[in-house]
C-alpha cells in the first residue's frame, strides 16, 4: 500500500478495469475533480476497450460512444506512448501490454491499476517506482485515504443511474468484493 497518495498522484488504468461499466464509472468519478487521482490511458487501452466492449455484446457505436464519452470528459487522459519509453519498458510477461507500462512510465504514474496482475510483475516494475494494484486494492485504498470523498463519488454514481449506493455496491462487488464489503460495512 502507497501512504499518503493524493490527488496529484496518476494511476494508468488498463482496458481490463475500464470494460465492465459499474467499476469503469467507479473509477472515472473517483478522477473527476476534486480527484482521488488522476485517470490516464494509452491510446492503444483505448483500442482495447473498443474491442472488448464488441465482444462484451455491445454494437460499434455503442463502444465508440463509451470510448469518445471518457475522451471528451477525461481529454488529458490519453497519453501518446513514444517509441522511446516503448523501447524501454522491462520484459513482462504480455508484449502486448508494454503500452500500459510505457505510459506509466512517460507520465510519472506511480501505480497501473489492472485484473491482470500476472501480465505486470512487480519484480520488473518495482524498480520503475510503479506499483501495480487490483482495482479492488486501489479502490481499498483510496477509500481508506479519503472515505469522505468516495463516498461522495459512490452517491453521485448511484444518483446518476437511479440507484441507491447499496445497489452500486452490489454491482461493485463481483469486480471489487472486498473494497464493496468495507464501504458497505462503514
Amino acid at each position: 500500500m502507497i501512504l499518503g497518495r493524493n490527488r496529484n498522484d496518476s494511476a494508468v488504468l488498463d482496458a481490463c478495469v475500464l470494460a465492465p461499466m459499474p467499476l469503469c464509472d467507479t473509477l472515472l468519478r473517483c478522477a473527476e475533480e476534486p480527484a482521488l487521482f488522476n485517470g490516464l490511458w494509452s491510446h492503444e487501452t483505448l483500442e482495447e476497450l473498443r474491442r472488448t466492449l464488441v465482444k462484451f455484446g455491445f454494437s460499434i457505436a455503442q463502444a465508440e460512444r463509451r470510448v469518445s464519452s471518457m475522451q471528451a470528459a477525461f481529454p488529458e487522459a490519453c497519453v501518446q506512448v513514444t517509441s522511446s519509453f516503448l523501447n524501454a519498458v522491462p520484459e513482462i510477461p504480455d508484449p502486448g501490454d508494454r503500452h500500459v507500462v510505457a505510459a506509466a512510465m512517460q507520465q510519472g504514474a506511480r501505480t497501473i491499476v489492472t485484473f491482470n496482475l500476472r501480465h505486470f510483475p512487480q519484480p520488473a516494475l518495482g524498480p520503475l517506482g510503479i506499483l501495480v494494484q487490483s482495482p479492488d486494492a486501489f479502490l481499498v485504498e483510496n477509500f481508506a485515504l479519503n472515505p469522505g470523498r468516495m463516498l461522495e463519488v459512490l452517491d453521485a454514481q448511484a444518483s446518476g443511474i437511479g440507484r441507491t449506493r447499496a445497489e452500486v455496491l452490489l454491482r461493485l462487488k463481483t469486480g471489487v468484493p472486498k473494497f464493496a464489503k468495507m464501504v458497505s460495512d462503514w
